[in-house]
């Protein structure tokens, strides 16, 4: 990620509570064929995240601890906030000397924004402007949210608004936080009365359909866009009688990953 740094534009996703294995299952069935397209050889990556709920993945995700690789090793991390005794950072990561992404990239000329999904991200509260605080533009809505069955669709439709008021010749970060998989989700699944893995699938399939939009959206300033797209934790629905997150059950710890470069004209 070092040499990207100043050259291409940054857009980081998270699929807020997306779990493993229901990702992994609608790439390989062909479900999510807009996904499959986007990730490397069509694939999600298999990772741990450093944290069981979204405030605290989010905080590890901005110092540099994006999703662990499950494999065995010592894994070189994109980017990594400097700090005595890492580790993880080698000749290839974009080292920075700031508490967090958002601002270090600030620091280098980047535009910061940030499209919230979930509450973590609603500044009506002290504790929701933590995380939008750290960028220089930062947006959220009520139809950006859990509840709203076209969170995904409001949320481009602000990119779209603001983007042609960030100058062509200065480099953007976007950080998009998609809230459809969260629950309630079961407005994605016509019928369903109660969350459940099958409205969570349907929650995939809708951020699906409208993934294009956004990877159209962000390289049409002209640059290619260095883009990484994971989830910030899974959810249980039932599995040894969990419900939910913010607990160290597997299906929460396991998400996906991927990371690529998309180049202007592709989508």
């Amino acid at each position: 990620m070092r040499s990207l740094i100043g050259s291409h534009d940054v857009l980081l996703v998270t699929l807020d509570t997306l779990r493993y294995d229901v990702a992994a299952e609608l790439a390989a069935t062909g479900r999510t064929p807009n996904l499959v397209r986007a990730l490397p050889e069509g694939r999600w990556g298999r990772r741990h995240s450093p944290a069981s709920f979204t405030y605290a993945a989010h905080h590890a995700f901005f110092a540099g601890f994006l999703p662990t690789p499950v494999e065995p090793g010592r894994h070189e991390r994109l980017y990594a906030a400097a700090f005595p005794g890492s580790e993880t950072s080698g000749p290839d990561t974009w080292v920075f000397d700031a508490p967090d992404l958002p601002t270090a990239l600030a620091g280098v000329g980047y535009h910061t924004l940030c499209l919230g999904g979930v509450g973590f991200f609603n500044r009506n509260s002290p504790l929701g402007a933590v995380l939008p605080g750290l960028f220089t533009e930062a947006h959220w809505e009520a139809e950006f949210g859990v509840t709203s069955p076209t969170c995904l669709d409001a949320q481009l439709e602000r990119l779209a608004e603001v983007l042609p008021r960030v100058p062509a010749t200065q480099p953007l970060f976007t950080f998009l936080n998609v809230a459809a998989l969260h629950q309630p989700n079961r407005h994605h699944l016509p019928g369903a009365e109660v969350d459940s893995l099958a409205s969570h699938t349907a929650a995939l399939e809708y951020v699906d359909g409208r993934i294009g939009r956004l990877f159209n959206l962000v390289t049409g300033r002209g640059r290619p866009v260095f883009t990484i797209i994971c989830s910030d934790h899974g959810t249980a629905y039932g599995e040894d009688g969990h419900t939910g997150h913010r607990i160290g059950h597997d299906v929460v710890w396991t998400v996906p990953y991927a990371h690529f470069t998309l180049q202007p004209g592709e989508w």
